[in-house]
Parts: C-alpha cells; sequence; structure tokens
C-alpha cells in the first residue's frame, strides 16, 4: 500500500539508518513497508516476516496501558499518602517538644497582658508576643514523585512501547531492548516515524535483556516482558531490577507446558507440575504467580498480585513487586499442592505452610497432611498430585474496579475496548478467594446425566449457604467455596429428579451416585443466581474479531504453504504468488 512518512524521514536520502549501537548506514526502500495504526501510534512494517509482529497482541497491549494508567495513579496516591504520615508524625513530635519547654498558659506575661493578647505597636516594628505562621517541617524524602521509568525488555518493533509513550499520560522514560539487530533498527526507525513526543521519550538499544536488568538493579518502576514463548530465563534478573512497589508486567504464551501437555518441561521451567483438567487455564496463571514468587523470595523480595488474566493464547500477570524479609515468610501461607481425582472431578488443595500464633509471637510451621485419603471418598478412584500453585488470590479487586472505571471512561483510547472491558467485567465478579473451578458439563458427564442450566446450580449453592460465581477462564466453568462433597450431594439431588440410566457398578458415576444425599438440595431460583453483569445481559465472552486470530509465525522463518493454518490461505498464497513473482526462492529453515 502506499505510505506517507513524515519528514525526519523524507530527508534521511531514500533510507534511514538503522542503528545497532552505533549508526549503521544501511538504506532501505520506503515502498517494501506499509504503516499499521494501533492506537496512537504507528509502526512501520517490512512485508518481509524479518521483525515479528502479531496483531492479536492488541488485546494484551490495551490491558496493559489501562493497567499502567492505573497503576501512575495509585502510586501517586500511596506517595501522597505517606507524605501526610511522615508530616503528621513530624508535627506530632514537635507539638511534644514544645510543650514541655513552654511556660504554664496562666501565667502572667512580662508586659502585664495575658496570653494571646500584646501591645499595640508601631508598624515595621517586630511583635514579641504575636506568633510567626507554623511553617511545614521538612520531611526527609518529601521530594517531588518522578514519572515512572518503563522497560520493555522484548521490543521487536517497539510498538508496545511508543503506544506506552503516546498514550499514557504522566509516564518518563521508556527504554526498548531487544537483541535482534533487525528489531532494534525497526524500532528505532518507528521511534523517529512517530515524531518529537515518541524520540524524547522513548529510547531503543541493542542488549541482551537479561544481562541489561541484572547491571541495573531497582532503576524501572514498571518491567514488561512478552516473550515468544516462555519467560521463565527472564524472571530471575527481571525481579532485581523492579524499584521496591514497583511493577512486573509478564505474559507467558507457551501453553501446551503450562496447560500439563509436558508436564515435566513445566517442572524444569517454572518448578510446578501442572494438571490436566477444566481448569488447567487457571492452574497456568498460578504456576506462572508461584514461579515468579519463588524468584522474588530470593533476594528477600515478594508478590502481590494485581490482575492475572488468561485471553487468547496466552496468560498475563500483573503483580507488584515489594523487599521484606519478615514478610517473605508468607509464602508458604501461599501456596499449594492440588489433589486431581483420576475418576471424577474432585480436586483439593494441600497448602504447604501453616503459622501458629502465641501471644504476640507467630511461628511458622509445615502444613498438615495429607488432606486426601489414597482414594477418593467420592467415586473410589486414585489421585493425581500436582504444584505447587499459587493458592491466595490472583487478583486485586479494588485495582480492578479502577482499572474497568478507567477503561470505560476512555473507551475511545483503547483499540480492543470491547474484548478487555468484557474479560475486566467477568474478573470483577470473580470470587477472589476461591481457588480453580469446576465445569457443570464435566459433572454432569462423570454422572451421564442431563445439565441443568448454571442459574439452576447456583442456586442450589446459594441455598445451601455457599458463594458461586464464574470465572473468566472458561465460560462453564463455576468458582465456589462450597466443598466437593457439597457438590455431589447437589448432582445426586438432581438426578433423583431426572434419573439416568443404569451404569456398569465400577463406573464413577456409579458409585457417586450410589451414596445417598447428606444435603437435600434445593433448587428455587436464588437472587443472586445471576451476576450483575448477567442480569444486564453485559456480553462477557466474545468470538474472535476474524479468522485465525491466534499466534503468529517466528520472526525470521520464511513463510510456506504448511502455515496456513496460523496464517490463513489466502494470505500464505498471496505470500507466496509476491515471492515468485520476485523469483525469491524459499530459505532453507535455520
Amino acid at each position: 500500500m502506499p505510505i506517507e512518512v513524515n519528514q525526519d524521514l523524507k530527508n534521511m536520502g531514500g533510507g534511514e539508518e538503522a542503528k545497532t549501537g552505533e549508526e549503521s548506514t544501511t538504506p532501505f526502500d520506503l515502498n517494501d513497508f506499509t504503516i499499521i495504526k494501533e492506537g496512537e501510534a504507528e509502526i512501520l512494517m517490512h512485508t518481509k516476516n524479518e521483525v515479528f509482529y502479531n496483531k492479536t497482541q492488541v488485546n494484551n497491549r490495551d490491558m496493559s496501558i489501562a493497567v499502567l494508567r492505573t497503576f501512575i495513579s495509585k502510586r501517586k496516591e500511596e506517595h501522597e499518602a505517606l507524605l501526610a504520615k511522615r508530616i503528621k508524625k513530624v508535627l506530632k513530635v514537635s507539638e511534644d517538644h514544645d510543650s514541655g519547654s513552654e511556660p504554664p498558659s496562666d501565667s502572667p506575661k512580662p508586659n502585664g497582658k495575658s496570653n494571646g493578647e500584646c501591645e499595640e505597636i508601631p508598624e515595621n516594628e517586630p511583635c514579641d508576643n504575636c506568633e510567626e505562621p507554623k511553617k511545614l517541617p521538612e520531611v526527609k524524602g518529601q521530594g517531588e514523585l518522578k514519572p515512572p521509568r518503563v522497560l520493555e525488555a522484548l521490543s521487536a518493533t517497539g510498538l508496545r512501547a511508543l503506544r506506552y509513550a503516546l498514550e499514557v499520560d504522566g509516564i518518563g522514560q521508556v527504554v526498548a531492548l531487544d537483541n535482534d539487530k533487525a528489531s532494534v533498527g525497526a524500532c528505532r526507525r518507528n521511534i523517529k516515524f512517530n515524531g518529537s513526543i515518541a524520540m524524547s521519550k522513548v529510547e531503543s538499544n541493542l542488549a541482551d535483556a537479561r544481562v541489561y536488568m541484572l547491571t541495573h538493579p531497582k532503576e524501572f518502576d514498571m518491567v514488561d516482558l512478552d516473550p515468544y514463548g516462555s519467560p521463565s530465563v527472564f524472571l530471575d534478573s527481571a525481579v532485581q531490577s523492579i524499584a521496591d512497589g514497583g511493577m512486573l508486567m509478564c505474559t507467558a504464551t507457551d501453553m501446551a507446558v503450562l496447560c500439563g501437555g509436558n508436564g515435566e518441561v513445566c517442572y524444569s521451567k517454572y518448578g510446578s507440575y501442572p494438571l490436566k483438567a477444566k481448569y488447567c487455564h487457571e492452574v497456568a496463571l498460578r504456576v506462572l504467580l508461584a514461579c515468579i514468587e519463588s524468584h522474588a523470595n530470593r533476594y528477600k523480595r515478594y508478590i502481590v498480585p494485581v490482575l492475572s488474566v488468561q485471553m487468547d493464547f496466552y496468560v498475563r500477570v500483573f503483580v507488584r513487586i515489594y523487599t521484606s524479609a519478615g514478610a517473605m515468610k508468607n509464602t508458604p501461607l501461599k501456596l499449594s499442592y492440588v489433589y486431581q481425582c483420576t475418576g471424577c472431578d474432585s480436586f483439593h488443595l494441600q497448602p504447604l505452610g501453616r503459622t501458629v500464633s502465641k501471644n504476640t509471637s507467630v511461628r511458622y510451621l509445615p502444613g498438615f497432611g495429607p488432606v486426601v485419603p489414597q482414594e477418593c471418598s467420592d467415586c473410589g478412584k486414585k489421585y493425581n498430585m500436582g504444584g505447587p500453585i499459587w493458592s491466595a488470590p490472583i487478583h486485586d479487586q479494588d485495582w480492578v474496579a479502577s482499572i474497568l472505571a478507567d477503561v470505560k471512561s476512555m473507551k475511545a483510547r483503547y483499540p480492543a475496548f470491547d474484548r478487555i472491558s468484557a474479560v475486566l467485567t467477568t474478573i470483577s465478579e470473580e470470587l477472589p478467594d476461591v481457588p480453580l473451578f469446576v465445569s457443570l458439563h464435566n459433572l454432569c458427564a462423570t454422572l451421564k446425566c442431563t445439565s441443568p442450566s448454571a442459574v439452576v446450580f447456583r442456586s442450589a449453592v446459594i441455598n445451601a449457604g455457599y458463594r458461586i460465581s464464574g470465572t473468566h477462564v472458561n465460560p462453564l466453568g463455576l468458582k465456589s467455596d462450597a466443598p466437593m462433597d457439597v457438590i455431589w450431594d447437589i448432582m445426586r439431588c438432581w438426578v433423583k429428579k431426572y434419573p439416568v440410566k443404569a451404569q456398569p457398578p465400577e463406573h464413577s458415576g456409579s458409585v457417586i451416585l450410589a451414596k445417598e444425599p447428606v444435603l437435600q438440595a434445593n433448587f428455587a431460583r436464588a437472587v443472586a443466581s445471576l451476576s450483575k453483569a448477567q442480569a444486564k445481559k453485559v456480553a462477557r465472552f466474545l468470538p474472535n474479531p476474524e479468522r485465525h486470530w491466534g499466534p503468529k509465525l517466528r520472526a525470521g522463518r520464511t513463510i510456506t504453504s504448511k502455515h496456513a493454518s496460523l496464517l490463513g490461505p489466502e494470505t500464505v498464497d498471496e505470500i507466496l504468488n509476491n515471492n515468485e513473482e520476485q523469483g525469491e526462492e524459499p530459505e532453507a529453515k535455520q
């Protein structure tokens, strides 16, 4: 497509210099590029697959911008609150000191006037008895809050860094890194293409992200990791480069590994063993959080998750990093092993640690166990064991509400508004303190029965005195603090109303139904059986906006006919035809 370039590029004599640490003189042909606009940023994208770009990640970038805006706002509020607390403390000390040195209030003054009165004196002469207005004491660290510094560790085209600089108010310097010369050249070209604001705020460096972060400890208020695959090799250096109270944004796209497809690989990368179940995508989030916490603990630091999202083909977590050797001791209380029955949907969590309080002292002890017998108490089958996973809350609901309000107030500035607002709405209604979830359809598949509607099942749980909510990970998933024996009792009562055909006695469903329910379920419609979003018919799970909306080919790979499932057959055919017209032959895979 024909493109227009700004004056800086036009004046470069036919080609911009793609700098790679030093000035390079490699020219480029403007006809080889197309303009891609996202938000307020525009990038020049080469027609060949030289630098990685995925349109699908607009959801990821929009969500990151929304979180970053809220982070800047919260950071300012926290700074002001800290200053006010320090000033109040200093004033109290000052008042205590003054009250100890002042004479009694009823003692007569040397000039015979009572306290608070003064003689009439000529103008421009000082009054000995009049008090001068008090000045606020200077507090250590009272300086103005500096704009946050942001590091995008794996920048590729630099689109994310440019959007941060152009769209987020109050942001400071944005450092974009890449260890690929073509990517750094493209990033610097795009920085100039976006004008003076981008040039003043964004800098691009050719460097290994791990080395750069290790050599810049606690220098960045926000670090963004969005690698092609697993982020595990970057986590150790990332948690060291973040300032106290700063934020780490981390994406993992190796979902086959995190969801239990290759458990041994997941253990080698993340230190946890995943389980294959309907909740596997939430396990992926919790495995990643546990891994980040493990790396942070090595430096007397710990994490506080504010938002954890599973979207499209990846998971994305937003965590704040703090330093405290004392608070770090609570880590075993936030981690658990998972026991998953092989015959039914029953699962149980085994906490790693516990505390015992005596007077003002707290002792940290190993967790009690095992929480399950050798065989499942519901169906009699064995358990698989996975973990450890993060079993503490994965969202901060105050943050989620703030982020959602910000997104709705700036709807026009988010290209993926519909998708991220739907995800945030669903997250805002999740039970924050309930790890994992059950699938209503899986429960019914185990019993070979017809499925009750979600409203009927939720009503039964609520009428039994427990809480229940949906989950953003799975439209059919239900989070509840009801134990598994209560869940199965509700299903037994349902089968009594709607009988099923007899199954072999060794079948898991037959074993479950052979027991009489202890709880008599009440399926009457409960008021809270529908969430606010459901009652208002707010869209929560949206279809993909176009076909082949997913992961894309790694940069530098030659596009062939086998990539039709990723890019679409029409796109692949067009690229192959263009290559044939230009006389290019497919290169061998590196």
